[in-house]
């Protein structure tokens, strides 16, 4: 995908140095593009998902790039309405996930692809969300990096942010920077392209699609402005003086400690140290040092502030006025709260954040704690975790996991654990996790006692085992799975160190590097050659949601294509027309390419099936 890189890298540069960009609309006549973008898609479950039409990623062929291309190339492609549907919210609320058509995904890929090359290196700092080697964890380590000695927290909600976003005011944005009006106008024609929801169709006059792949980046353009009002004129604005003025009592004590020592008085001086370390040794309130910090995570924002409630109010209201007139976006009364650091607790991406305070630690003889930013497990994750493995205050089993293998089962619970005790490892009282791993653990074995009709004495004696890890060693409860000739499969439930690591990572988005080489889904579907009759030609891409669909039960001979994809360990094969239209219709009855008959044409494709790397695991 050189081609690709070379464009992207193109790009790059022009947005480092700040210089608009002519003609991308003519970069989107670029196969390779196309290719890059496939190879970023096709494994998301929302790949076969269905749009208003039924097309998905299941069929995509050389061909069919082609086609977007030229209806783009004749200016005659027009975006389709997306099906609107509805995912919960924590809040028990609903919130809209509009379903495009794959064709739609596609080149929405590619317009992403070129937005995030020109403006990633122009986003600023303090924006973590929706950016590659960003996430979550990155902003709240900024905040414990930079909120030391916060007073106030202002914990910004901007009310509807996504779906009120201003067409004109990202526009505007867009065509600074991107001097071609035909590019323009493909994204004004994809902001307004409307949902059915209910087979209904309604126009969208504001906002950006939520669910579509480019919908991330076009607010992060929108936001972008608040971030750099904030750092270029709040901050500079509100800071004031250099350092803290030294408290003048803790000054006084320490200066008779120190007279005290030198008369010999070590006790009386000793008294004298106690009763500073009491207290600030500057002090906390001075009005001559102020200073302002930011940290956004796509619409949730968090705001310190070293200074008085006053000033904290006084920030509050000239974020809210910006919003209102520069970016047409209104700033929540209700939910964007002002909240003391020691004595209250902010709310920011599920974690509690708040100021610490302990006197009696001490690091190389200072008081090393207080001042420092804390990050802490809110006490509802453990109970809302907990709920839903109980009914009236008691674990209980899972009726919808009792028929499943016990090694899907011990599986499913332990990624559901692990996957929590991830992301708040940078809290400090992770170890509150401890409860939602009891109730787990007895409704995992009152499951397994359900599924086999049996008592939980029974299941802990089967499955109970020691562990040891580099940490130390665990009391878990284990399966292990034989398999005739290959290693066996192993899972186990628990072994998960409840550790704080406040530089804990997540790999939310390790993704940094815009080129790419091309990827062996990629080059099996350029290489036109079909993966189950050895037909050289054309060539399309059958996909599956998931490899346990090619279970087949109730002991049926299993179709050739199902065994080729299961071998394989692929959801995809690359496949002729004529093949891929017998899958669908359940008509294919084919050879698989590993049972050669021995003939010369068979043998043949084999060998060149094995010379295209097409053995080779996804």
């Amino acid at each position: 995908m050189r081609k690709a890189t070379i464009l992207l890298n193109i790009i790059r540069e022009r947005g480092k140095r700040g210089l608009p960009v002519e003609a991308v609309y003519r970069t989107l006549y670029q196969p390779e593009l196309y290719l890059l973008a496939y190879s970023k898609l096709y494994r998301n479950d929302g790949a076969m998902t269905q749009g208003v039409t039924t097309e998905t990623v299941d069929g995509l062929s050389i061909e069919k790039i082609h086609n977007l291309i030229e209806s783009l190339r004749y200016e005659r492609f027009r975006w389709t309405p997306v099906r609107r549907t509805y995912i919960p919210k924590k809040n028990g609320q609903m919130r809209p996930l509009g379903l495009p058509v794959f064709s739609d995904k596609l080149l929405q890929e590619v317009i992403r692809l070129i937005l995030e090359a020109y403006y990633e290196p122009r986003f600023s700092e303090a924006s973590h969300g929706f950016r590659p080697g960003r996430g979550c964890h990155t902003a709240l380590r900024a905040i414990t990096q930079k909120g030391h000695g916060t007073k106030w927290f202002i914990e910004g909600d901007i009310k509807g942010c996504f779906d009120r976003i201003d067409h004109t005011t990202l526009l505007t944005i867009l065509e600074k920077d991107f001097q071609d009006n035909r590019f323009i106008a493909l994204i004004k024609r994809l902001l307004q392209a409307g949902y059915l929801e209910k087979w209904t169709y309604h126009r969208t006059h504001s906002g950006v699609p939520q669910g579509s792949i480019v919908g991330p980046i076009l607010s992060n353009l929108v936001l972008d402005k608040l971030d750099k009002f904030i750092e270029q004129t709040v901050i500079p604005s509100f800071h004031k003086g250099t350092r803290r003025t030294v408290n003048p009592v803790y000054a006084k004590l320490t200066r008779q400690a120190w007279k005290a020592k030198t008369e010999g008085q070590l006790a009386r001086a000793k008294w004298y140290n106690r009763q500073a370390q009491q207290i600030p040794s500057r002090l906390p309130n001075d009005p001559t040092f102020k200073r302002v910090w930011y940290v956004r995570y796509a619409d949730d924002w968090l705001v310190g502030v070293i200074g008085n409630k006053v000033d904290a109010l006084a920030i509050k209201t000239k974020i809210a006025t910006y919003l209102q007139d520069e970016l047409h976006l209104v700033l929540s009364a209700e939910k964007t709260l002002i909240t003391h650091a020691r004595t209250e607790k902010a709310n920011f991406l599920g974690y509690e954040v708040h100021g610490l305070h302990y006197d009696t630690k001490h690091t190389d003889g200072q008081r090393s704690i207080n001042g420092s930013i804390g990050l802490r497990v809110p006490e509802k994750v453990v109970k809302s975790g907990s709920a839903r493995y109980m009914k009236t205050g008691k674990p209980i089993h899972r009726v919808e996991r009792v028929h499943d293998e016990p090694y899907s089962i011990i599986s499913q619970y332990q990624l559901e654990y692990k996957g929590l005790v991830q992301y708040y490892r940078m809290a400090y009282n992770l170890h509150t996790l401890s409860a939602l791993k009891y109730t787990m653990e007895v409704s995992l074995v009152k499951t397994l006692a359900k599924k086999y009709k049996t008592t939980c004495s029974r299941i802990y004696r089967k499955y109970s085992t020691t562990l040891t890890l580099a940490e130390g060693r665990y009391k878990v409860l284990q399966v292990v799975v034989q398999r005739a000739g290959k290693k066996p499969l192993e899972t186990h439930f628990g072994a998960v160190p409840l550790v704080w690591n406040k530089w804990a990572q997540l790999d939310e988005n390790r993704e940094v590097r815009i080129w790419s080489k091309r990827s062996e889904v990629v080059e099996r579907l350029l290489a036109n050659h079909c993966e189950l009759c050895g037909h050289d030609g054309p060539v399309e891409m059958h996909h599956v949601r998931k490899l346990s669909d090619m279970q087949i039960k109730g002991g049926r001979e299993v179709p050739a294509w199902k065994r080729e994809m299961a071998m394989r360990k692929r959801k995809s094969l690359a496949v002729c027309q004529d093949c891929h239209h017998k899958i669908h219709q359940g008509e294919y009855d084919g050879r698989s390419l590993r049972k050669s008959t021995g003939e010369p044409c068979d043998i043949e494709r084999v060998m060149q099936g094995s010379e295209r790397g097409g053995w080779k695991s996804v």
